[in-house]
């Protein structure tokens, strides 16, 4: 079906939009029925609403925004005294300015929002009468057609009776035919009084005033010197002048001026004789000026020798007198002395006229007083010094009056201001707007907190007259921005394509015309570009740049030092690291790479040498310790210095220890002497209180009451009896271990690392805190200093001290009395988790009446259940009491742990006591009820001297590193029950 060739734009416009013939401008797509519409009311031009909603956007509203604020912050109105609009955009149907943006669909008329298609009538109509006004005519007939698109028809009414400019005639015409605007003539004389009062208008019937009367009238100047014709509205104010005129006698000559002049200069005439002469002679010449002609006045005075200098003026009958009679100059020019101070007589108009000899004092224009001796004429220029500020008002200098108020001068002060642009500093010198410019500024920064506007007027000399020239923001870099160099982000390019433009894929296609720097559309399809892995790829949009989605696949990898395989890798990962230690050796052919798993290469930095202390033994006699200097292969050690490494000297029956420095050098001798401690008494004492305890068959260290304890460690122990035996026990495993060298404790508050810090000054090992809070830790290590451990527990110096102080009441009594205030599950079932014990346990404890439970793993692996009030209700132990059975039950019937007993634990969750404890033989409460120490029997299997694998030390025998796993639980009892 072809397009509608229906005669009016209406019409055609209906037909196509009805048979789907309609194109929009910008997408190219049909303009249907139930589209959304929006018609320029230029060109008629019909568009989709979202295509002209985005073409208005993107066309040029930023650009025209930032004109705004320029506008606004200069307060620079147009030519016509108004500002431009605040947004402009451009139909592309006719490239003419717009400045209403669209913003909703509305029928042809406008008058109603949305409307919905209705059969048997246009497209988006809605079926109303039109009512517009018809245009651009003032037709005062609004359309009565249906709701219609394109412009009205032409009004077919009669239109009211109009009179014509003049009034004369009235008549009444077709709407068609009637000029609203401008009206009609009739043809005939105007015949209107001009403004002159004197003439009518000639003109034929016309449109406003009738203007200025231009009818040529005789006119004479003031003077009466000149006579010419002038227009009538030229003529000024009329003024009447008369002059004596010379009357023609026979024997006279022709010239009055001439009779006149002779007449006045009959000296020796009497005065009666003049005057009759004069009757005689004279005549009166009557005029009305209306014009100045320019010229000097010349009329001579009544002395016949002096003029009027004044310009053309009006004339009277009287002769004017001389202003230089001795009768009017009674002064010196300057007015300060008469002439008769000054013995002057004058007799005539022609005498001189004295000078005084003060100044003259008459008032400059500048408003100094004239300094010159009194004088005729006018003054001269003011020769006072003044000061005067420069062009700018930042400096001032010395001048001379006259000169300075014609000019300003300039200092060499550049002003250095930002124009209104932001971008360009002012390069004026001296400039007279830096003064008003930095009071602006100074304004500003006052106001700032109260009033945050960017309204700011700008000085007219810091107003950027430069073309901005920045890129658009198209990215043609042959489109820059034409306008004033400006603030803030240039406006759209308003160059147009006529390409298509398509996304990646070129399944989704943007038609022309678009706007420069139109994006490529956003494609609803998939993106189909393959991987180079080979793997499917992941479902995503298609997009423009190269960024896909990462292969998600898991596949086996190569770790980046090459001596794994991982399996279950990401695809996309090429920094795979196995976690082992590099192992490489490096270039110094000593020392490994001891970085973790890294591609090959990264061992060492380039130009770098090795990082590794050198860790060679030195060669220097007696001495043995490692050269902590940095890597030197493949040379040798220096060893020119005393070796500075410590080490611990002992006597023969290693009793005494003392610390010193190595000193050995390569060169010099050792001295033996010097590394070696001689005995004591108490050498000799402890050697025969050992030979003692031998023959005797007992322990050695229960002979004396000697404590290896300081006083610091044995309070802390008293206040935390069971963690701190804990933390005991793996001192001594750890001292028992040769192969072990550093041991590094969990995070704990600061008073349990004071702990652990003094005790691992009694067993003689280094101690050191590391890392920050939360997790602080404590790591402490073997050092020459270190022998053995000692031979007693913490709990057995404490029963001596206390054997020493009788007075002192135990701690383990207070601790005692205290009740239980949690339940603790031994040997739980392997890989339980809270979370599963919770819901087993979760009929159980609900019956405890308001009351909330927590769960928590110790670091024995054991399993503690403690009520979020635990320590502060003494009402806890009996709600223990009551859950314990069927908490028992319950972790039997389903095999979570072996036993469940009543325990009491600190808010570190250290187990203070246990209910287990009070059951066993020998246990803490014997010696808390201060139960003798029984005799034990030596058994085989204990040795006299490392009786404990655990308690044992280097000057015994060593058990196996197997035999140390297999230590009693209960270690102290045992040991107890050894003693």
């Amino acid at each position: 079906m072809s397009k509608s060739t229906a005669p009016d734009l209406a019409t055609r416009t209906h037909e196509d939009i009805y048979h789907g013939l309609y194109e929009c401008p910008i997408c190219t797509a049909e303009v249907l029925r139930n589209s959304q519409i929006w018609s320029c009311k230029t060109c008629w031009t019909v568009f989709h609403l979202s295509c002209i909603k985005r073409w208005s956007k993107n066309e040029g509203s930023a650009q025209q925004q930032q004109q705004q604020q320029q506008q606004q912050q200069q307060q620079q109105p147009n030519q016509e005294g108004e500002h431009p609009p605040a947004r402009q955009w451009r139909c592309p149907g006719c490239n003419l300015p717009k400045d209403d943006m669209p913003t909703a669909y509305t029928c042809w008329c406008a008058k109603e929002m949305d409307p919905k298609p209705i059969p048997g009538i246009p497209p988006h109509s809605c079926g109303q009468t039109c009512s517009k006004l018809r245009a651009p005519r003032k037709c005062p007939h609004p359309c009565d057609l249906l709701c219609h698109a394109g412009p009205c028809p032409p009004c077919p009414h009669m239109g009211p009776v109009l009179a014509c400019y003049c009034g004369k005639e009235a008549v009444a015409r077709r709407c068609i035919d009637t000029d609203y605007d401008k009206g009609w003539s009739c043809g005939k004389i105007c015949g209107d009084l001009m403004p002159c009062g004197e003439h009518h208008c000639e003109q034929g019937c016309h449109e406003g005033l009738c203007g200025s009367c231009e009818v040529l009238v005789e006119s004479r100047c003031y003077c009466g010197k000149v006579e010419k014709s002038l227009p009538c509205s030229e003529r000024g104010g009329q003024r009447e002048s008369s002059l004596p005129s010379m009357m023609v006698k026979p024997g006279l000559h022709d010239s009055t001026n001439t009779q006149f002049a002779e007449h006045q200069q009959h000296d020796n005439s009497s005065t009666e004789e003049a005057h009759k002469t004069h009757e005689e002679l004279v005549g009166i010449d009557t005029w009305v000026g209306s014009f100045d002609c320019g010229r000097i006045c010349g009329r001579r005075f009544d002395c016949n020798k002096h003029s009027c200098e004044k310009p053309c003026h009006e004339q009277d009958m009287s002769t004017p007198h001389c202003p230089f009679s001795p009768d009017v100059v009674t002064r010196c020019p300057c007015g300060k002395t008469s002439l008769i101070d000054l013995n002057c007589l004058r007799r005539s108009c022609h005498d001189p006229i004295p000078h005084c000899e003060e100044k003259c004092k008459r008032l400059l224009p500048c408003g100094h007083p004239c300094q010159q001796k009194c004088h005729s004429g006018e003054c001269m220029s003011c020769l006072e010094t003044i000061s005067i500020k420069c062009r700018c008002g930042r400096t001032s200098s010395s001048t001379i009056c006259h000169q300075g108020s014609e000019q300003l001068p300039q200092c060499t002060r550049i002003c250095k201001t930002l124009f209104n642009c932001g971008r360009h500093e002012c390069p004026e010198r001296c400039c007279p707007g830096e003064k008003v410019a930095a009071e602006r500024q100074a304004a500003k920064r006052k106001l700032k907190s109260v009033n945050n506007s960017s309204h700011e007027d700008i000085e007219a000399e810091h107003i950027c007259t430069r073309t901005c020239g920045r890129q658009l923001k198209c990215g043609n870099p042959e489109h820059v921005c034409q306008e004033l160099c400006h603030r803030g982000p240039c406006g759209s390019c308003r160059e147009a394509i006529f390409d298509e433009i398509s996304c990646r894929c070129g399944r989704t296609v943007l038609q022309p015309p678009s706007a420069c720097g139109t994006q490529p559309p956003a494609c609803q399809y998939q993106c189909d570009r393959p991987k180079e892995c080979g793997h499917p790829q992941v479902q995503h949009q298609c997009h423009m740049d190269d960024s896909c989605p990462k292969c998600p696949y898991l596949v086996q990898k190569a770790c980046m030092c090459g001596k794994s395989m991982l399996k279950n890798q990401p695809c996309w990962s090429n920094s795979i690291s196995c976690g082992q230690t590099c192992g490489r050796r490096l270039r110094c052919g000593i020392h490994f790479c001891q970085k973790s798993c890294h591609r090959p290469g990264e061992c060492e930095d380039a130009g770098s040498s090795c990082p590794h202390p050198c860790g060679q033994k030195k060669t220097a006699p007696g001495c043995g310790h490692l050269c902590l200097e940095p890597c030197h292969a493949p040379y040798p050690c220096k060893e020119d210095k005393p070796c500075q490494a410590k080490m611990i000297i002992t006597c023969e029956c290693q009793n005494k220890k003392q610390e010193i420095k190595c000193l050995a050098t390569k060169s010099g001798e050792t001295n033996e002497e010097r590394r070696t401690l001689p005995c004591d008494d108490e050498c000799l004492r402890l050697q025969r209180n050992h030979k003692l305890a031998v023959a005797l068959n007992i322990s050695h260290d229960h002979m004396d009451d000697h404590i290896p304890y300081s006083s610091t460690t044995l309070d802390i122990f008293k206040d935390n009896v069971k963690w701190c035996q804990i933390q005991e026990r793996e001192f001594r495993v750890f001292a028992a271990d040769d192969s072990e060298k550093r041991l590094r404790f969990k995070p704990m508050p600061p008073h349990q690392r004071a702990f652990l810090h003094s005790l691992a000054e009694d067993f003689g090992l280094d101690s050191e805190s590391m890392d920050p809070e939360p997790h602080r830790h404590v790591a402490i290590f073997k050092t020459p200093r270190f022998v053995s451990a000692p031979m007693k527990t913490l709990s057995q110096c404490i029963k001596i001290r206390s054997a020493t102080q009788p007075s002192t009441v135990s701690a383990f009594t207070a601790e005692v009395t205290e009740p239980y205030n949690a339940l603790i599950l031994a040997s739980p079932r392997f890989a339980l988790t809270t979370d599963e014990l919770r819901s087993h346990l979760r009929g159980d404890l609900s019956s405890a009446p308001n009351s909330t439970f927590n769960i928590s793993f110790l670091p024995s692996e054991e399993i503690v259940i403690y009520p979020d009030h635990a320590g502060k209700d003494d009402a806890t132990e009996g709600i223990l009491r009551q859950l314990k059975p069927l908490v028992a039950k319950t972790i039997t019937t389903q095999l979570l742990a072996d036993s469940v007993a009543l325990c009491r634990v600190d808010h570190s969750l250290n187990v203070m006591r246990r209910e287990d404890d009070m059951k066993a033989a020998g246990g803490w409460s014997q010696v808390v009820k201060g139960a003798p120490f029984k005799s034990a029997r030596l058994d085989s299997t204990v040795g006299a001297r490392s009786s404990f694998t655990v308690l044992g030390s280097k000057l015994g025998s060593a058990k196996p590193k197997k035999e140390v796993e297999n230590v009693v639980e209960n270690w102290e009892s045992a040991m107890d029950d050894w003693q």
